[in-house]
């Protein structure tokens, strides 16, 4: 790897925080391998290393662990009388386990939220399996989403070939521009239907919204004359003007059967994880002057995009 013990010792660091082997340890694996040793398996040796993994160690060591998942190898070692070594041999090799850092999630759901998670998904599961042809024809969903004047290159795209040895690439923390235009899409396995970019010093109220479901309509009319005498599934979030009663009263009016969608789960929104997770991985990077020019881009990438773009997405629905 062309590193020296020092640096040996910070990347095992990194990689194994609570059982990286010691400094005195790691200059003896060094010395090692200077003299001609050319593997890392277990020398054979009698006495205690064998002895101490036995099932009554290996029972102490699950039950410290499930009483305390975040305990570290130096106190499970201290409180069994054993090595470090020795506790790091039972739990990956005797009881299959490593330690993983927390995944950061927007919103932890209670019971009753998750019981209404699985309640909404087979009601729509439900009015999907009863005939997938018609529900794929009469689906329309809608979200909004915010896009930014600039928004910075994800870690995985910034990433940069280096020869084995090079120091890896910098980049200063950018953040992403105050500027901003909120686009409401509205779309279906055709394609988009319409975009609505919210004009600066307006905000979306029920009003407002209320506007733009009377714009689907006309819109449905115009391009999906095959709803002309169909009822359309209408998906959309849980948005306060999205639930209130006026918005509500004009859904009624306008005929729409509307799909339940459990809350804070935007990865049952094809719009969330499809639509606008594209969008914005092609936005990366890129700088725009103005509210046009993230207008016209936006437009644009929709427009060049293939009819089975959006019909993936949908289809996805069955799956998530």
């Amino acid at each position: 790897m062309g590193k020296n013990t020092v640096q040996t010792k910070a990347w095992l660091e990194k990689c194994y925080p609570d059982s990286a082997p010691s400094k005195t340890t790691i200059k003896r694996w060094f010395t090692n391998f200077k003299s001609g040793r050319t593997n890392t398996d277990d020398a054979e040796r009698p006495g205690r290393p064998n002895e101490v993994v036995i099932p009554e160690n290996v029972e102490k060591t699950l039950k410290i662990i499930m009483d305390n998942r975040k305990v570290k190898l130096q106190e499970i070692a201290d409180t069994l009388k054993l090595s470090k070594g020795s506790v790091f041999t039972i739990i990956h090799e005797y009881l299959n386990m490593k330690k993983l850092f927390s995944k950061w999630v927007p919103r932890l759901l209670t019971p009753e939220q998750k019981q209404q998670r699985v309640d909404d998904s087979r009601s729509c599961l439900g009015v999907f399996t009863q005939n997938k042809k018609e529900f794929f024809r009469r689906y329309i969903t809608m979200d909004e989403t915010w896009i930014h004047h600039y928004t910075p290159e994800s870690k995985r795209q910034s990433a940069e070939w280096c020869v084995d040895g090079e120091s890896r690439p910098k980049r200063p923390k950018i953040q992403m521009s105050a500027r901003k235009v909120m686009a409401s899409v509205f779309w279906d396995c055709r394609g988009i239907i319409f975009i609505d970019f919210l004009e600066h010093g307006k905000t979306i109220n029920s009003d407002y919204y209320i506007g733009l479901l009377d714009r689907l309509k006309a819109e449905i009319a115009l391009k999906r004359l095959h709803l002309k005498k169909k009822k359309v599934l209408f998906h959309q979030d849980n948005a306060p003007c999205h639930k209130s009663l006026k918005t509500t009263a004009k859904l009624i009016e306008l005929g729409f059967e509307l799909l339940p969608h459990p809350p804070y789960s935007p990865d049952l929104a094809p719009s969330d994880y499809w639509l606008f997770a594209e969008l914005k991985k092609v936005l990366r990077g890129r700088k725009f002057r103005s509210d046009n020019d993230v207008i016209a881009e936006t437009e644009e990438y929709f427009e060049g995009l293939e009819k089975s773009f959006f019909a993936g997405g949908i289809e996805t629905l069955e799956k998530v």
